[in-house]
């Protein structure tokens, strides 16, 4: 019986799931992105979860598509595959989702991590959009998500010339969460994982698509999302039990509801 190429592992509210293509760098495959995108389905079902790190080993993330399986397909073929799925379903995601990065994440594993929440990566990281050596582009979102990171003028940069994005440049340019060892990076995203796990689960979907909605909106639609959603929090139980935990000093219970 063949591994998953998707791995999962449970620690109370916190999900793993480690891309399992170690031979390839976890080069991005259909069947791979097709466990990733059932894995991703069955957490967002599972209330016992309340947040998900998705990572891959020390040597890479991901270090791209499978270019094996992409080199001989057609306009027609390519089109009709849907590779791009598990891009569509990640932004809405309800749960926070964090990328723990070690060693390559370039083309589809670069624009994978850079689909997540938040990222947490190893001082010796490299990110990049290398599809212009390949006389392609960014299909799920390298040139979106890199420019809103970068602005304009540094994601040209790298995105025409296909060269390697370092770790601490995409720190100081806000792409990275956090920049750690690579023996602290696990440490970290989990660490991050269970402090957030611990918080209201409806409010942290909501501060989720509140701050969404300020990348993909105007400012005043936004503040008008945010005003409704905060209104919303006043009808949860998660409210009323975090207000008085407040008041009686101790720490809150939230149940998600």
């Amino acid at each position: 019986m063949s591994q998953p190429l998707v791995l999962k592992n449970i620690e109370g509210p916190v999900a793993i799931l480690r891309l399992n293509r170690p031979q390839v760098l976890n080069a991005l495959n259909l069947a791979l992105m097709d466990e990733l995108v059932d894995q991703l389905k069955a957490l967002q079902d599972d209330d016992s979860v309340r947040a998900i790190i998705l990572t891959g080993n020390e040597k890479a993330f991901a270090a791209g598509a499978d270019i094996d399986e992409m080199a001989d397909v057609s306009l027609a073929e390519i089109k009709m595959k849907n590779q791009f799925l598990v891009w569509d379903i990640i932004p809405r995601f309800t749960k926070p989702l964090i990328a723990a990065v070690q060693g390559y994440a370039l083309g589809g594993g670069c624009e994978l991590a850079m689909s997540c929440d938040m990222i947490i990566a190893s001082e010796n990281a490299v990110f990049g959009q290398p599809e212009i050596n390949l006389g392609v582009m960014p299909g799920a979102g390298g040139t979106q998500r890199l420019t809103k990171a970068l602005g304009k003028a540094r994601a040209m940069e790298y995105l025409l010339t296909g060269k390697p994005l370092p770790a601490r440049v995409a720190y100081e340019c806000g792409l990275v969460t956090k920049l750690v060892p690579d023996e602290l990076v696990m440490q970290e995203a989990l660490s991050l994982a269970h402090e957030i796990a611990q918080k209201s689960p409806v409010a942290v979907t909501l501060i989720k698509e509140a701050v969404y909605k300020a990348l993909d909106t105007p400012t005043q639609v936004g503040m008008d999302f945010e005003r409704n959603a905060f209104y919303m929090c006043f009808g949860t139980e998660d409210r009323v039990e975090g207000m008085k935990a407040f008041q009686e000093k101790r720490t809150p219970q939230f149940k998600g509801r």
